[in-house]
């Protein structure tokens, strides 16, 4: 058996055509891109997501032929809307990393409903989710007021977008990870809940149906790819559980770190979990074996943060930044808070703003490129910490994924900042790795061999480890509460 795994991610959607033995047979790239069209705003074209699905597909077709089955790992958070009649978008899709809602959700919050969609979500109300995303498109889209007036308005995750058009609309459903990421989700009852609805002023009544994330989701329509008709769709999951998944993590015991544009650390939990450390308790997937829970932090801009430095120094890309910060022995007593979108977890501040503190006559611009690079690794140690706290108990290892967990400079800088080795996956895939397996396995197929890993070992003496972590907190409080 063969698995077409689409990875829909922020900044490109790939594809990977996986055998039943996890061996990774062809693959395919497309580029996305991001818009910022105001402060905090964030947002993607729902129909260059899909034209990239297409784009993959064709590549991946041509090359080796059709599948036999597809799994889908994507982006979360994101809201497309569109109409069910025309199949065509409503208005840009605001993506996980806006912050429009940041005022309403804020409002939300002093007018006490946290407790109640915690309770019911294991998410803190925010602008990262749709929920609140989902009210502002009403308010202020009036196509969108309008169709769903005329009950023709649909709206999901991006998971519900590709699966609707990948079967020529006959399908719309999500998966229960992508679920419990809207906000709008009881994480009891496993369906959207009107009364969080109201909250929000967000109508669940236009969302698709949730369902396991191993499901028979649908079958493709002849002519919405390169493939033929009656593919089936098998499996489907936010990329950060698919990554979970990927790694092999199927019990309680050991986190993994996804490096992408931001990133998320996710460890599963034996029942539902209510975090008192800034984390969001989600669910990491259901399949035949029942729910799995987790916990998680979401870093808002990781990786993201080279590409930013890099283009504000003038360089080509994050890899000539990660060059020129290797040129220093540290950062010479810079610190840079990438809350380029505010901080997420452990945080949870809307209002932080990127700051660099530390610098003197001596500061060059490879201490702002090193300083950088300790910035995603300081990200990273907050949550794991934040994580430990919750759970009551030490993690061993962090296994990391993602397209920066191939640099083996940062992949450093990390193990040194946790005090615990890293073992960096050799397949910078692990989200489609994992959404195949889970589609194989639903299929009847046993579990294939986890990747090769690279192993990371701390260097650096636990005192000065505290000293970088204590001017890294420093730091992040003057992001926070600006003198």
């Amino acid at each position: 058996m063969r698995v077409l795994a689409i990875d829909q991610g922020t900044t490109n959607t790939k594809a990977l055509l996986i055998d039943a033995q996890g061996q990774v047979l062809a693959r395919a790239s497309a580029p996305l891109t991001t818009s910022y069209p105001h402060p905090g705003w964030a947002e993607q074209s729902a129909s260059a997501i899909w034209a990239s699905v297409q784009q993959v597909i064709a590549a991946i077709t041509a090359e080796a032929g059709p599948p036999d089955a597809i799994a889908i790992a994507n982006q979360r958070e994101t809201l497309v809307l569109w109409d069910s009649k025309t199949h065509e978008p409503v208005c840009p899709a605001p993506i996980w990393q806006c912050r429009r809602t940041a005022e309403d959700c804020a409002a939300l919050i002093a007018a006490g409903h946290d407790p109640q969609v915690i309770n019911s979500t294991g998410l803190g109300i925010n602008p990262l989710f749709p929920a609140s995303k989902l009210a502002w498109v009403l308010r202020n889209v009036p196509a969108a007021k309008d169709l769903y007036a005329r009950g023709r308005l649909r709206a999901g995750t991006v998971d519900s977008w590709l699966l609707w058009n990948l079967t020529g609309g006959t399908a719309f459903a999500l998966d229960h990870s992508n679920a419990s990421r809207t906000q709008l989700f009881d994480t009891r009852s496993l369906g959207f809940s009107p009364e969080l609805g109201a909250i929000f002023g967000a109508p669940v009544d236009c969302l698709p149906t949730p369902m396991p994330s191993d499901s028979l989701f649908g079958t493709t329509t002849a002519g919405a790819t390169a493939l033929p008709a009656g593919i089936p769709i098998r499996a489907m999951l936010g990329d950060s559980h698919a990554a979970l998944y990927g790694h092999g993590i199927l019990t309680p015991g050991a986190v993994k770190a996804t490096y992408g544009t931001g990133s998320s650390l996710m460890t599963l939990t034996p029942a539902r979990t209510a975090s008192r450390h800034g984390l969001s308790g989600t669910i990491a997937w259901t399949d035949r074996t029942g729910t799995a829970h987790a916990l998680e932090g979401n870093i808002t801009v990781s990786a993201q943060a080279a590409t930013f430095m890099a283009r504000l120094l003038g360089l080509k890309d994050a890899a000539a930044l990660s060059d020129l910060a290797q040129t220093v022995p540290d950062a010479g007593g810079v610190s840079f808070v990438a809350a380029l979108a505010g901080l997420g977890a452990p945080h949870w501040n809307d209002a932080a703003r990127g700051t660099i503190t530390g610098m003197t006559h001596a500061t060059t611009p490879a201490h702002l490129a090193r300083a950088t690079f300790e910035a995603i690794a300081h990200q990273i140690a907050d949550v794991l910490e934040a994580m430990e706290a919750d759970i009551g108990h030490g993690l061993a290892a962090l296994k990391a994924d993602g397209g920066a967990s191939g640099n083996a400079f940062l992949m450093q800088l990390q193990t040194d900042l946790i005090g615990r080795p890293v073992e960096a996956s050799s397949v910078e895939e692990v989200g489609a790795i994992g959404v195949a397996a889970m589609a194989l396995a639903a299929s009847g197929f046993p579990p294939f061999p986890q990747a090769g890993t690279e192993r990371f070992e701390p260097r650096i003496p636990p005192a000065r480890r505290q000293s970088l972590r204590a001017a890294w907190s420093r730091a992040v409080r003057q992001a926070v509460e600006p003198s």
